[in-house]
């Protein structure tokens, strides 16, 4: 059956999206069995014929859309760091679906694509609070585990580019890892050893070693003994002292189980940059979501903007566009200071058809600066959201979510069966300002805590992610969608814990008079 444009089956989907955007309640799961029906109902072989725009139009609506999560529509999904999608992100993802563009060349003359890409990348520089002329290298992503490959991928290029220097004494002119590959280059250089020096590494920083060659043993933890994320710097200058070897020093800017910060002074992120000065080290920032406290201001969050400091003295740093900038999966972005490094790495050589003119405005073609020879037009919601929003837009939108992640930890601190993560933090009220997207707490009853993720779950009113805190199960809230209400949201949350609560109290209630019944 051949394609053919159908306005009518196309105003019918637009009904359905109405109503789902219109209810007033949107459930974070869907019910197990209305899992199973999708997934019964869901096509095992290709159909020789096909089943035609309107019964396919049906089958999705009908069949598939129910089992699916309410992960970005309900503002009460509070797993991962997922991000809901405002309403102007919302309307550009509808444009870039129905013109498709491909902004993988920069043809300023043929289409607008790659300059709007640009010009939403410095505005989100804007809205860190990070000049544009000083990170003119600049892309969009897939998340920001690309964006980690990208950047040990161009820390890679830097330190090995820098020892082949050295060695052949020489102010520049000499081919990198880029042309040389990895093996050569090392070796031409006297290099043994790659290594890759963080505190609290997210498990994509391992990944995209491994992805760059230098293998997920490389990456190394020097944190103090007393704080998991804080750097260890006799500790980090002893490695980065190592012979034969070549680093590039990682921090995780906003941690994925606490929300917390690896530095929190302006004095602590300095010593870091000097280091790695004095070693030729390359600093890279997985600040997927902590880069956006960058974007506050004020003493309320004071605590939270120091974490972000580290940002403006970095070599890169890799961001996450669907998570609190709150526009649809798959965006990420990737800022970096020396311009023509990427290229050195993503250039696409002898591709004549691919090749484009030296422009004033200086845009690279994206493909000559990332992984993608092709991609969708994925800048174009950043750009509408951006646009329709603005700074003011985006600092109430953060504010509201930071203000919801306190009162859920004073409320579970507040709570005698609940104990708030990490320990600090019972000890000390004025740690709350260290909160800031993420809450982290588990239940004093040990039996319940091994449930208590599975429980809150089960009521699909609110979903909450499972982690381990010192080899226990914890419980993770991340507070990450623009539809937040402090008031409404932390009522509702506070009934499914109470109701948690009270029915594990019931059931072991009554299993003790079981248990009694049975011994007379």
């Amino acid at each position: 059956m051949r394609p053919q444009t159908n306005i009518t089956e196309l105003h019918t989907l637009h009904e359905h999206i109405e109503q789902v955007l219109s209810s007033s309640h949107h459930a974070t799961l869907p019910a197990p069995s209305t899992v199973r029906s999708a997934i019964a109902s869901s096509i095992n072989h290709l159909p020789e014929h096909g089943l035609g725009l309107y019964a396919t139009r049906n089958h999705l609506v009908d069949d598939i859309a129910p089992g699916l999560n309410g992960s970005s529509l309900s503002p009460n999904y509070y797993g991962f760091v997922t991000g809901g999608i405002t309403p102007a992100a919302r309307i550009a993802e509808h444009m870039v679906s129905l013109y498709d563009q491909n902004v993988s060349v920069h043809l300023p003359e043929q289409s607008v694509s790659t300059v709007i890409e640009d010009r939403a990348l410095r505005m989100l520089l804007e809205l860190f609070r990070l000049d544009p002329e000083e990170w003119r290298g600049r892309t969009f992503t897939t998340g920001a585990t690309a964006g980690n490959v990208l950047g040990l991928a161009c820390g890679r290029e830097y330190v090995v580019w820098q020892a082949l220097r050295r060695v052949k004494g020489e102010e520049g002119g000499c081919d990198g890892v880029g042309e040389l590959g990895l093996l050569e280059a090392c070796w031409k250089a006297g290099i043994e050893r790659v290594q890759v020096l963080t505190t609290a590494p997210h498990s994509s920083l391992r990944k995209a070693s491994s992805v760059v060659g230098f293998g997920r043993s490389s990456v190394y933890d020097v944190a103090r003994a007393d704080d998991p994320l804080a750097f260890d710097m006799e500790k980090l200058e002893r490695m980065l002292s190592r012979e034969k070897t070549v680093s590039i020093v990682a921090i995780s800017c906003s941690e994925v189980n606490t929300g917390g910060f690896a530095t929190y002074s302006q004095q602590e992120a300095s010593q870091l940059r000097l280091l790695c000065d004095k070693h030729g080290a390359w600093l890279h920032v997985d600040g997927a979501f902590g880069i956006f406290a960058r974007a506050l201001s004020g003493t309320e969050f004071e605590r939270v903007v120091s974490g972000a400091q580290c940002i403006q003295l970095a070599d890169s740093v890799a961001g996450d566009g669907h998570k609190l900038l709150n526009v649809p999966y798959d965006c990420g972005f990737f800022f970096y200071r020396h311009p023509d490094i990427a290229q050195e790495i993503f250039r696409n050589p002898n591709a004549a058809y691919l090749k484009t003119e030296q422009l004033a405005d200086k845009i690279p073609s994206p493909l000559n600066v990332g992984m993608e020879n092709s991609r969708r037009f994925r800048g174009l919601p950043v750009y509408a959201t951006l646009a329709a929003y603005g700074r003011c837009g985006y600092i109430a939108m953060l504010e509201h979510q930071i203000r919801f992640a306190r009162a859920v930890a004073k409320f579970v601190c507040d709570n005698e069966e609940l104990e708030i993560l990490p320990e600090r933090l019972q000890i000390n009220p004025n740690s709350f300002q260290d909160i800031f997207i993420i809450v982290l707490f588990k239940a004093k009853d040990r039996a319940l805590n091994r449930e208590l993720v599975k429980r809150i779950n089960a009521t699909s009113r609110i979903y909450v992610s499972g982690t381990e805190w010192k080899d226990e199960p914890a419980t993770r809230i991340a507070v990450s969608n623009w539809q937040v209400d402090v008031k409404r949201d932390l009522s509702v949350l506070e009934s499914v814990l109470q109701s948690v609560l009270s029915s594990w109290t019931e059931e072991k209630k009554e299993n003790t008079e079981v248990t009694k019944l049975k011994r007379k």
